[in-house]
């Protein structure tokens, strides 16, 4: 259970749509205590998620919900407020779709005046590479941005209760406007996806050869390209003059990149200015890298990596966690490099710098081997 404290929202919570995220959201407010009603077209996935722990399947003698939560996919979201709106008259209805705009414009194009102050637009950011209830966790939530996208006509009252929702999730609430909204995930989730699926779609003819030299940097630039093709096609067609802007930005940069490796191809590699455009393009990331916002979608921070090899073998890793707790040093981010049939891997602790170096020196004597960066 994410949050301790007596839960802001009453319910009861209707979720309809019991995926990824609605299963982790009803899994969350049931855990406080929060009655939650269960709706899904598929009554496997609506039986998977009661047996789940995350409330229990609506029927005719259900009470009225306080809030509704539509976690349905993105293209059909907007048909599904408009119906839940009209179903319960007196509930605060949400969705909690990766695209906003072209929601809310449904929502004010279907709904009369009474429903549309009912409606509060959200989106939480947060979720896995699986999809599903099997995928559910009451923590997923837990210091992650969510934002409350809330229409002009949209009441106060009902704004609250998607804030109290979100904070109830252990979330950190984030106003933006429904258009903001889309064009700011178009940059940082959107584009990254399709950047990820690229990259990783040069893999599928690729020699064996090839691939068993595949280390961690492979790894990170893919690893969301294992998501939903069927989720996320919906998510950017909803989306998609945004997508599209960011990507024609994209394939500007790109061209340029390959006009200089053209020129240090044909004139070598110190064809003037090839080396200047590269070094620009790399030195570029790392400005950006360093916009990113740190632990919990905090301000950004710079830590310090001390690196250490970690034999491959049961307990080791624990190990190493636990002498850092006692040497009193926090880790604020971990990254573990390691190898099919490698003997050892390499951890990546992320600490305050103050603490790098007493850690380095404390690990070294109890015979860890740390490695230089």
């Amino acid at each position: 259970m994410t949050s301790q404290a007596a839960p802001l929202t009453t319910g009861p919570v209707k979720v309809v749509g019991t995926g990824l995220l609605g299963t982790s959201i009803a899994l969350c407010l049931a855990g406080q205590g929060v009655p939650v009603q269960l709706s899904d077209a598929s009554p496997s996935a609506l039986a998977l998620a009661r047996d789940m722990g995350a409330g229990e399947p609506v029927h005719d003698a259900s009470p009225e919900p306080a809030v509704v939560v539509v976690a349905t996919p993105p293209d059909v979201a907007g048909p599904v407020v408009l119906d839940m709106l009209r179903r319960h008259p007196a509930a605060v209805v949400t969705d909690v779709a990766s695209v906003k705009a072209v929601i809310a414009a449904e929502v004010a194009e279907g709904a009369d005046d009474g429903a549309r102050t009912r409606y509060v637009g959200s989106h939480p950011m947060a979720g896995r590479e699986r999809s599903g209830a099997i995928a559910a966790d009451a923590d997923l939530f837990a210091g992650r941005p969510w934002v409350i996208s809330a229409a002009d006509d949209a009441s106060p009252a009902a704004a609250g209760a998607v804030r109290a929702l979100a904070l109830d999730v252990g979330a950190l609430p984030v106003p933006l406007a429904p258009q903001e909204h889309d064009d700011a995930v178009a940059l940082v989730s959107h584009i990254p996806q399709l950047a990820a699926s690229l990259v990783a779609a040069r893999l599928v003819d690729a020699p064996e050869a090839a691939l068993s030299l595949a280390g961690q940097g492979l790894r990170d630039v893919t690893r969301i390209a294992a998501s939903d093709p069927r989720l996320w096609a919906a998510i950017l067609v909803g989306n998609a003059g945004p997508v599209a802007a960011g990507l024609r930005e994209l394939r500007a940069d790109l061209d340029a990149l390959i006009d200089s490796l053209d020129r240090a191809a044909t004139a070598g590699p110190l064809a003037p200015g090839a080396m200047g455009a590269l070094s620009a393009v790399v030195s570029a990331g790392n400005t950006g890298v360093g916009r990113v916002p740190g632990k919990h979608g905090g301000a950004p921070r710079r830590y310090a990596t001390v690196q250490v090899l970690v034999p491959d073998e049961p307990g080791e890793l624990g190990r190493l966690f636990g002498e850092v707790g006692e040497i009193g040093v926090n880790i604020e981010d971990l990254l573990l490099e390691h190898s099919a049939g490698a003997r050892v891997g390499i951890a990546h602790l992320s600490v305050v710098p103050a603490a790098a170096a007493e850690l380095e020196q404390e690990l070294t004597t109890r015979g860890w081997r740390v490695v230089a960066e």
